[in-house]
């Protein structure tokens, strides 16, 4: 067994349901958190419903994982072997810290294999993040920021990031094309991020809504990145717009 799959041994498996695919796994691999809090009014009644009957939320309970798109990150991440032990990795929109607890398990950064090497797991949100042992977070800060920027290259190891990572979304406004519209300008702002901190050959997963703007996403990443594909992890709702490019092998832009 190598000792990737020793660190987190899970594999999705389309054909089993999700309450089967996980219940395997032991809770030692876990750090311990709640969900974030759920207001329980009339409006929310349908979404309250959906979240009990959904097998990735009881998952989650039952890993301790702090929300349920750890799965989405943890199935991409099996399919493509992206996170590896010793990888420095950015968690952009980290709140609350589900994608940072797989990335601090896959890539060591607690430092709990002792036999492979260490990781470096760095978080940002405009939310505060509760902590997490090996992750550094950066609570209230802005992902477009400078300042961030200046702060990623003390924090990362040699100031460079093998992955970027971001599950970022804006507060909804209703109007799915404006909404649509905004995640793509917070997705196209992570190049500015990736030609700080990006080591070449790199690679950036970040979700995007299906809209009018999604290929002109992609055109703007393919002058980057050698490859690009979108993807719709089983943990995405089938009614959602949500999807994930994976943008591999990083070229970064030569200064005139």
């Amino acid at each position: 067994m190598s000792r990737r799959h020793m660190l987190l041994p899970i594999t999705l498996h389309p054909e089993l349901p999700p309450q089967n695919m996980f219940c395997h796994l032991h809770r030692r691999f876990f750090n311990s958190s709640s969900c974030l809090a759920k207001k329980k009014t009339n409006a929310e009644h349908r979404w309250l419903t959906r979240q009990s009957k959904d097998p990735f939320v009881k998952a989650s309970h039952t890993l301790n994982f702090r929300c349920r798109s750890a799965f989405k990150l943890l199935e991409i991440d099996d399919k493509f072997r992206l996170l590896q032990p010793g990888f420095s990795v950015v968690d952009c929109g980290a709140a609350p810290g589900a994608w940072s607890q797989v990335a601090v398990h896959r890539v060591n950064s607690a430092g709990t294999d002792s036999t492979s090497p260490l990781g470096t797991v760095v978080g940002i949100d405009l939310l505060n993040i509760p902590p997490l042992d090996g992750a550094h977070f950066l609570s209230n800060h802005d992902v477009a920021d400078c300042i961030t920027h200046a702060k990623l290259l003390d924090l990362l190891p040699g100031g460079q990031a093998h992955i970027l990572l971001s599950d970022m979304a804006p507060n909804a406004s209703g109007f799915r094309e404006l909404d649509h519209e905004r995640l793509v300008k917070l997705c196209a702002s992570l190049l500015v991020l990736a030609e700080k901190i990006l080591r070449p050959g790199g690679t950036l997963v970040c979700k995007y809504w299906d809209g009018a703007l999604a290929r002109h996403l992609q055109d703007k990443f393919c002058l980057a990145f050698g490859s690009v594909q979108s993807l719709k992890p089983n943990a995405s709702r089938k009614d959602s717009a949500e999807r994930y490019f994976l943008a591999r092998n990083y070229r970064r832009p030569v200064k005139g």
